[in-house]
Parts: structure tokens; sequence; C-alpha cells
């Protein structure tokens, strides 16, 4: 089994290392899944938190957190309250707080998750904007839909072939090219050329890391939803005046 610690900024690590003890979580480093970044599951008495290995560190920390979210939440309330309603939602902002600073990510990406947390998604794909300045640090950066013209045909891991069509509100139309069927795509679906490679575009060095702010330990046994809420609503405000 994998450790995390290659996986993330090496300034988060301590305080990653802190959360998964307190726990007493176990994290698996997956093999990539197409359906999930990550995952958070209860087998008997363990917490088990799992993000895939394909992730770039930054990408990686968000999911990992996110996950880590989901098991202080069920150690407080177990069943009792929803996936991502406000208490994972309060307990996540609180969490992600703590990163908010240069000594863990980029200023592009900085700016993004400081609107981001206001009210985060079930899912990092679900923030376009998120998921695109992400992009920017993958050690491949695929193409997708989004970077296609209306009209071009492409082709998807499973084989099968379509024609871009228009944007409908949030997703693109298109039609599969051998049943002339409609189809909706995300912006940000992975799509590859028609001799079955993956379409790579070139990439940027990434910027490295510049020295910042530290930030403050979460404990979610100590707190209640109410204190967590007020806490993060100051360093919230707090944060976005350095930006």
């Amino acid at each position: 089994m994998l450790t995390f610690h290659s996986f993330v900024p090496d300034k988060s690590i301590d305080l990653l290392q802190c959360w998964v003890e307190e726990l007493n979580a176990t994290v698996v480093v997956s093999t990539p899944r197409k359906t999930k970044l990550g995952d958070f599951k209860v087998r008997g008495n363990k917490l088990i938190v799992s993000v895939n290995n394909n992730l770039n560190k930054y990408a990686f920390l968000i999911t990992f957190t996110h996950e880590l979210a989901h098991a202080f939440v069920f150690k407080k309330h177990t069943n009792s309250v929803k996936p991502h309603g406000d208490s994972w939602k309060l307990t996540f902002k609180s969490m992600m707080l703590n990163f908010l600073t240069p000594d863990y990510f980029p200023e592009d990406i900085l700016k993004v998750l400081s609107n981001q947390i206001i009210t985060p998604k079930a899912s990092t794909f679900s923030d376009v904007e998120l998921s695109k300045v992400l992009r920017n640090y993958d050690t491949r950066n695929l193409l997708t839909i989004s970077d296609l013209s209306e009209g071009v045909i492409f082709k998807l891991s499973n084989g099968k072939v379509f024609e871009k069509g228009i944007k409908l509100r949030k997703r693109f139309k298109c039609v599969e090219i051998k049943t002339n069927k409609v189809y909706l795509f995300h912006p940000l679906a992975w799509i590859m050329a028609l001799d079955g490679s993956p379409l790579i575009t070139s990439i940027e060095d990434s910027p490295q890391d510049q020295g910042g702010l530290v930030g403050v330990l979460f404990n979610a046994s100590l707190w209640d939803d109410a204190s967590i809420s007020n806490n993060v609503w100051w360093r919230w405000r707090w944060i976005r005046q350095l930006l």
C-alpha cells in the first residue's frame, strides 16, 4: 500500500497525517477509477479513505481533504446527516482553509478555491472552473471536449466515435456517428484520437510554490457545527483580503 505523502504538497503532510491519526483511518492510494477521484467507506469499525493515484498533487490534496471531511462527519454523526449536506460543507470548508495560502497552492488555484469553498460541490469535476485550473498542473494535459471546435469528430476510450455539436447550457450535444443517437457531454470529458491514442496538448512547467502563512489545525471532536461555521466565515474573510 502506497503512502499518501509523495502525492501531496510537502508542507501539507503533517496536518494531513494529524487528521488521519485522529480518525484512525486507513488511507488507500488507488489505481485510477473512471467514475470517481476518491471515496470514503466504512467496513466494520474501519474508516477507509481512498484517492486515485493519477491526480496531480493539488487535485490529490483537495480530493483527500474532501474524503477526510466525510470521515470526520461520519465519526460525529454516523449516517444521520446527508453525505454532502451542511455538516460536510462546514467541515470541508474549515479543513480547506488551512491550505488556502501559497505554501500549498499556486496563485491561480488559490483564486478559484477561495470562491469555490463558499459553496463546495459534491465533486471537483462538478466545478468546471476549478477542474480547468487544476488541469494546468497535470503531467499529461489530456484534451477535453471543450478544446474542440464544433463539428470535429472524436473518439472515446470505449471506441465510440462522435461529432461535437452545440453547447446546451452546461453540456455539449454530440451525435454518435454509428447510431446517430444524441448524447450530452460534460465539458471536461476526456477524448481520444481516432487511432485510439489520447489527444495531448503541450503544457508549461508548473509554477513553484512560494512561502506563505500557516493554517490552523482542525479538530472535529472539539467543535460543534455552529462554531465551525463562525470560524470558517472569519477565516475566509481574512484569506480573501490577502488574495
